[in-house]
């Protein structure tokens, strides 16, 4: 699930950029000539070294793209750098303090905030109001930059810390120390200035987007087939997708009934997709619904029904006005397609789309294809890219793992006590594992559950899980350790850091993938199971592999349908509706039709995150080659203390982050020669 912290939204939209023309809130940019540019270098920077004159020369140049005409006239432009241009190191060191510090409580007080207004949607122990999504809407942070420009705060960093370019931090930070790196991203922090009203419509795009989603839900037990029998036991409530996904791998466990119902889930997640699943049935437990002929009864007569109007590409449509009419802002990375790729993940889109096809196209994916064949006894189906055989967990009736979760988990408040001990089996010291734990909170979710990190030192990080009323069963309990993964990065990465202008991680990926090593570990968590051998190794890999080749795909969709609306911004939800329809057809026909059969089948564009988290897909799978490389290196090491040398590295970049980690970049090929050693060890 996603890891939302007022941190990350924050960065997600100080975008790195070197250089910058723009627009603003109020006025327009000032032309400050190159002379006065050039005098004002020479004035601050009198008998100053190398290193500070270059600082000077880049800080001017920058202040002065972004300088405008309210800021004042170009005399005072001038003035102002020479009063706040800092040249001296240990004073250089002491405004780095201030501003760090100062950041620090109005972004985590911020964030405290943001968290409290937003209850009310997203837990389940309130009753929502009308008013409730209102406050939801509400970006409380929508004017914070506007007015750090307004009083020049703003100006003073930019004039003082360099932003400076990823192929410079690549190179360069090769060698910077833990304090040089802190600079740096106190450098990105200021690098545009978009409108407040921008900032605030993107936030209530997103909590509607959030909202529709997190109210999503299907109840199982009104599923019947085409005698009119019923194909679950009994009702559960799944959200899509999550848990229609879960439940679909929860079925590969039961030889009896597992395959229909795995039949029946996937007509209804198309009917999501192509928007003709019936209104009534979203939400609801009065009709009977069969997704085979897409028919609904009521005590055995057929029902007429309005399918649901294209409200889920509704709210796609408005993530893409509501971010795409930041771009004429960030002329550098005019689209949010490179603000997400070039600044935000710090990976480019090409880097990424080609990361993904390689795998995607290997020659491993028939290998484990034909592995799974095998190992089902049927032909391969489209639904099968969520095969979850490959765990531990898979041989497991997960039935009887519910009563043993909803047994010790009946509520958050069991679950939140038992973190502490959980950390104690992955390894932490038992006053460690406390200290760790005492920082974060366990709360009843109203959607699929997420992480929501703090964002100040020993502040709480929030575990948001949905427990049902019975308890907290199998699914919930992977989901939940999945999301304490994610907690425990959070925690360490913003506690155990130098400077809070390091806090964090490279980006998404890196939590993800930290959210993927404790989602491994759930069965040593809850049965005590540490019987890992070769062969467990090679079972880890093929499940890697198997979960990188599901999730590549859905990423590929979600890039090029957004590349679509950049090529055609007038288009309506009907358009974009045929449009996410065709291009996932189009990605699977290219590569997994020929492995899991099916001709145009549109399943890739079920994924919730296309709806409420733009853009976010492509960080699972590379997540998913970071959980790999990482799980690699922690063979033969203490792993607790080994995760936390790497989750307090800071906010490095991708890849200098990986090479102090594990000594290599992120790359597939470990994974790659991991499957074909599995498949011949499997083969033999």
């Amino acid at each position: 699930m996603k890891k939302i912290t007022f941190l990350s939204i924050i960065v997600s939209l100080v975008v790195l950029i070197s250089s910058c023309s723009t627009g603003t809130d109020k006025g327009s940019i000032a032309k400050i000539t190159k002379q006065t540019i050039e005098q004002t270098i020479d004035s601050i920077a009198v008998s100053a070294d190398e290193a500070t004159l270059q600082r000077a020369n880049i800080g001017v140049n920058q202040l002065a793209q972004l300088w405008t005409s309210e800021d004042g006239t170009e005399k005072e432009f001038a003035e102002f750098c020479k009063k706040y241009f800092v040249t001296d190191p240990v004073e250089l060191d002491s405004l780095f303090y201030r501003i760090d510090r100062n950041m620090e409580a109005i972004v985590g007080n911020f964030n405290k905030t943001d968290l409290f207004i937003k209850e009310p949607v997203q837990l389940s122990n309130y009753k929502p109001l009308p008013v409730d999504l209102l406050f939801s809407e509400f970006d409380i942070s929508s004017h914070l930059f506007s007015d750090l420009y307004l009083n020049k705060i703003a100006h003073v960093c930019i004039l003082n810390f360099p932003n400076y370019s990823l192929e410079q931090k690549n190179t360069l930070g090769e060698n910077w120390t833990a304090k040089q790196w802190a600079y740096a991203r106190l450098g990105d922090m200021f690098t545009y200035r978009i409108p407040s009203e921008l900032n605030q419509n993107i936030a209530k795009t997103y909590a509607n987007g959030d909202f529709y989603i997190s109210n999503y839900n299907i109840n199982t037990g009104c599923l019947i087939n085409d005698n009119n029998e019923k194909i679950f036991d009994q009702g559960k409530s799944l959200i899509s997708h999550w848990g229609l996904r879960d439940e679909i791998k929860a079925n590969y466990a039961d030889s009896e009934n597992g395959f229909n119902r795995q039949e029946a889930i996937y007509e209804v997640m198309k009917h999501i997709v192509y928007q003709t699943i019936p209104q009534k049935v979203i939400n609801s437990s009065e009709y009977m619904w069969n997704p085979f002929s897409n028919k609904i009864y009521v005590d055995d007569a057929e029902q007429t029904f309005t399918a649901e109007p294209d409200t889920r590409y509704m709210h796609l449509l408005n993530n893409f006005k509501a971010l795409s009419a930041v771009d004429k802002y960030t002329p550098t990375s005019p689209t949010f397609i490179s603000r997400n790729f070039d600044r935000t993940m710090e990976i480019s889109v090409d880097d990424v789309e080609a990361l993904f096809k390689s795998l995607l196209s290997s020659e491993q994916v028939a290998k484990v294809a034909a592995i799974i064949k095998q190992d089902l006894k049927r032909d391969l189906r489209p639904y099968d890219i969520w095969y979850d055989g490959f765990k531990e967990r898979s041989n497991i009736d997960q039935t009887k793992l519910s009563v043993i979760t909803e047994t010790k988990y009946p509520n958050t408040i069991a679950f939140e006590k038992d973190l502490p001990n959980i950390l104690v089996k992955l390894g932490w010291q038992k006053d460690r594992a406390q200290e760790i734990a005492k920082l974060i909170k366990v709360d009843a979710a109203v959607g699929s559950g997420h992480a929501w990190g703090a964002a100040m030192k020993n502040d709480y990080a929030h575990l948001r899980t949905r427990i049902a009323e019975t308890g907290m069963d199998y699914k919930g309990y992977n989901i939940a350790i999945h999301e304490f993964g994610h907690n425990v990065e959070q925690t360490l990465s913003i506690n155990d850091v130098p400077y809070w202008m390091l806090s964090g991680v490279p980006n998404n990926a890196f939590t993800e993938a930290a959210a993927f090593l404790f989602q491994n570990r759930d069965l040593e968590i809850l049965l005590g199971s540490k019987t890992k051998d070769e062969s467990s190794e090679h079972k880890n890999a093929l499940d890697n592999f198997w979960s990188c080749y599901e999730i590549m795909g859905v990423a590929l969709v979600d890039i090029e349908v957004w590349k679509w609306l950049y090529d055609n911004p007038n288009a309506d939800e009907k358009q974009l509706k045929e449009t996410v329809v065709r291009i996932a057809k189009d990605v699977w026909n290219s590569y997994y039709a020929d492995v899991l059969g099916g001709k145009d089948e549109p399943i890739l564009g079920i994924y919730s995150h296309m709806i409420d988290y733009p853009l976010y897909l492509s960080y699972y799978p590379i997540g998913h080659v970071i959980d790999f490389q990482l799980s690699q290196h922690f063979v033969g090491k203490d792993f607790a203390k080994e995760f936390e040398r790497i989750y307090t590295q800071g906010r490095l970049t991708p890849q200098q982050w990986m090479k102090k980690a594990v000594g290599n970049q992120i790359s597939i090929e470990p994974l790659l020669n991991a499957v074909d050693a599995a498949v011949d060890a499997i083969s033999n």
